[in-house]
């Protein structure tokens, strides 16, 4: 409809409108009538013509098409929490900025950065999450260059002056959120949810889902910078299987290559490193190292060379190749923003090229915000160029991102394309969960740093990056044996689980500070593998690639995406779900001989893990830890599955759980998958097909089944496998043989839990894909 002061669009059958105003300019969204979000509300909207030049700190920047800034406003109505912006040290909920400094997103190389500090680190992700209990609201704001933001929460103050109480007014609370870039151009995308799942889904259309990561990475990973040489390597590897602790990884940080040349060996300390990975890969282990986006200066040197004469290197303003200092002294930086350059570095992880490499080794992407050790704020120069005449200042938030793109298909390439890759980086933006593994940087070993770590992760997975992690032990100084277990306690409910430490630090391997701290890190680690590998670190990834109309899953979400009328969670940084089963509340205090969890849900029933006691929800409730009782933080959330079957108050649960190969695309390519979907009901538990699509066949079997909830104790428990009398599994008769009922099962019935085992453990998992188990 249009108007003399206004154009309306509709679309919904009218539910959802676009109202544009002409003067003075503004832009509103409606859903049934009621203003969601206005743009320019504050009159803010903001493109910048040629000024003069600036400098900053002390530097000219020559920027030839001259000064760009841009800029808008939006108001979030009726809203008073906002979420996002990763990534900063800081709480879950986005902090007004109206008396400080505003929120920044440009990527830097900040080491053991300030708390609760709104200053950029590694990575940035232009994405606020608006959230009230009916409704959530996102805005995109498309932009890589240095962009700050202000936050200014209006609450719902009774208005009025002096007027007499009863004449006052209650205004509509409000957040306005005005972004400011350096350059390029407005364009911006405002996600109207209105549920959490359904905002993530939109988003995820918009930037992509997070990529299939092969199995081994969902396990432990080892790291240190640095291991010294092969024969330590392989005594901290020797170490793991003597004190019976399970690891997938190991790394090596900068001081493997030779003379800090990526894609080569130190001849003396790994004279023979494809030996060194068959020699883990025996054992099932992978090793990754670390390959940076400078290139050290040295014209002897092939690879330097081969970059130099290809163009392949960023230029300063005057056109010649830029040079700064990182590790390996006077460096170039890769111009991944070129194509031809992420052909030419894809191909240096060939098996050819890049010699010593085996197909069990995989990539770490660091220093890639760019660092530049002198220049401007530690990182390049806005004024360097970049491919087509771009300056710096446009894209620098995307120059990790793309160097992550090219290390990822060159992994992909180097199998044909068959191999799934694993590619951690320090520097990302919107869309890097297509790629790989996010950690948030070098952290110090303190408690303040091990709280923190939970709402960076938790903003981390709210803006589509769900594969993360914190460094466990903190990166900087030594922590003690306390608090080095309870990080690995919080990490390994994590979906990136490493733990690292710098090179002035002490050796910090699991063994080293006593039988006890060894058994609570083994008993860590351990839950993080039954936790990820075996449900959500699959679970929250598949669900995008085989269900097109599935919601988007978050693998560590705030409380509030799952409870989101839950007015006491928004605000809730400690505590969060694990996919929609389980709450975590992980020991973040020192010498805690409690734990104070809040259990949302009026209306659900939660088990603990280790007891499994049932406890109403709506309420908080202690829970005694101490160095050995890690299991005592983890709470199961009613009507739901996750290899322990969980009844609600109507006795039923439901859930799915998946199977590959761990390590192709043949799950994409060939629909080599399993998905399977259990539920209880009326006493009965079916596990059948969730997918038309899968074909895969493995052995896994099912060795026990534990079903919390349980009343009273049962007198009987049958166990049916369909056959030829069953005329709806008919079709399934040829596979009857796969399956075998509990011939030497034996059930138990403890605490309101029944477990059946089987002891022949004949029971097939996957084969075939659409026949029932029980």
């Amino acid at each position: 409809s249009k108007t003399k002061d206004s154009v309306t669009l509709s679309w919904s059958s009218g539910r959802y409108q676009v109202r544009v105003w002409h003067f003075p300019f503004r832009l509103e969204v409606l859903c049934d009538q009621e203003v969601i979000v206005t743009f320019n509300s504050k009159d803010k909207l903001w493109f910048e013509s040629l000024q003069n030049k600036p400098s900053y700190l002390s530097t000219l920047f020559l920027f030839f098409p001259g000064p760009s800034s841009l800029g808008a406003d939006f108001c979030l109505h009726g809203f008073q929490h906002v979420y996002g912006l990763p990534q900063h040290a800081d709480r879950l909920r986005l902090r007004d900025t109206s008396d400080g400094e505003p929120y920044r997103l440009y990527n830097l190389d900040v080491f053991a950065a300030d708390l609760y500090c709104r200053l950029g680190l590694y990575g940035s992700v232009p994405l606020i999450v608006g959230h009230k209990p009916d409704r959530t609201v996102g805005v995109f704001w498309l932009n890589a260059s240095d962009t700050f933001i202000n936050i200014q929460y209006s609450p719902s103050d009774p208005q009025g002056g002096e007027t007499p109480p009863v004449k006052k007014r209650r205004l509509r609370p409000q957040t306005d959120v005005h972004w400011l870039s350096e350059s390029g151009v407005i364009d911006c995308m405002i996600l109207l949810g209105p549920a959490p799942q359904q905002l993530f889904k939109q988003y995820a259309q918009l930037t992509g889902y997070q990529a299939m990561p092969p199995l081994f990475s969902l396990g432990y990973h080892q790291c240190r910078w640095n291991y010294n040489d092969e024969a330590d390597v392989k005594a901290v590897d020797a170490g793991f299987d003597r004190h019976k602790i399970p690891y997938d990884v190991i790394w090596l940080d900068i001081e493997h290559t030779d003379g800090k040349r990526y894609f080569t060996w130190d001849p003396a300390l790994f004279p023979k490193p494809a030996a060194l990975q068959q020699h883990l890969e025996k054992k099932k282990r992978k090793m990754i190292v670390i390959s940076d986006p400078h290139i050290k200066v040295d014209p002897d040197w092939p690879l330097y060379r081969e970059a130099r004469d290809g163009g392949h290197f960023v230029k300063d303003r005057e056109g010649q190749i830029f040079q700064g200092t990182c590790w390996p002294g006077e460096s170039s930086y890769l111009d991944f923003s070129c194509p031809e350059t992420r052909a030419w570095y894809s191909r240096c992880y060939s098996f050819d090229k890049y010699k010593g490499s085996t197909p069990s080794l995989f990539v770490w992407n660091d220093m890639n915000e760019p660092s530049v050790f002198n220049g401007p704020e530690q990182t390049m120069p806005k004024d360097a160029v970049h491919h087509g005449g771009w300056e710096h200042r446009e894209l620098h938030n995307l120059y990790g991102f793309y160097q992550h793109m090219a290390t990822a298909d060159g992994l992909t390439s180097r199998s044909g394309g068959s191999e799934r890759p694993f590619v951690l980086t320090r520097s990302f933006f919107a869309g890097s969960q297509r790629l790989g593994a996010i950690w948030t940087g070098d952290n110090v070993a303190t408690w303040e740093y091990l709280k923190i770590s939970l709402p960076m992760v938790l903003t981390l997975n709210l803006t589509g990056i769900a594969f993360c992690g914190a460094d466990v032990g903190g990166f900087v100084k030594d922590p003690d044996p306390e608090l080095l277990v309870r990080w690995y306690q919080a990490g390994a409910l994590l979906p990136f689980f490493r733990g690292h430490s710098a090179n002035d630090t002490k050796r910090r391997e699991p063994w080293l500070f006593g039988e006890e701290v060894t058994a609570a890190i083994r008993t860590a680690i351990h839950a993080n593998m039954a936790l990820w590998i075996i449900f959500t670190g699959i679970r929250f990834i598949i669900c995008a690639n085989l269900h097109k109309n599935v919601k988007h899953s978050l693998s560590c979400r705030p409380l509030w995406v799952e409870f989101p009328e839950e007015e006491s969670a928004f605000t809730e940084d400690n505590q969060y779900m694990i996919g929609e089963a389980l709450l975590a509340c992980p020991v973040t205090e020192q010498g805690a001989q409690t734990v104070k969890v809040l259990l949302p849900g009026s209306d659900e029933i939660w088990y603990d893990i280790s007891s499994a006691k049932a406890y109403k929800g709506g309420k908080s409730l202690s829970l005694p830890v101490n160095l050995d009782t890690f299991a005592s933080i983890l709470v199961f959330r009613r009507g739901t599955f996750l290899p322990v079957l969980l009844l609600n108050v109507q006795a039923s649960a439901d859930g799915e759980l998946y199977l590959d190969d761990g390590h192709s695309f043949e799950y994409r390519d060939k629909k080599a998958f399993s998905l399977r979907r259990f539920s209880m009901a009326s006493g009965r538990l079916l596990c059948r097909s969730a997918s038309e699509e899968g074909r895969f066949d493995c052995d896994n079997v099912v060795q026990s089944v534990s079903i919390m909830g349980v009343k009273s104790k049962p007198t009987t428990v049958n166990v049916h496998v369909p056959g030829e009398d069953d005329p709806e599994m008919s079709t399934f008769n040829s596979y009857r043989k796969k399956f075998e009922c509990f011939k030497g099962r034996f059930v138990s019935f403890t605490a309101h839990r029944i477990i059946i085992h089987d002891e022949t453990k004949q029971i097939t998992m996957s084969k075939p894909n659409k026949v029932p188990l029980f």
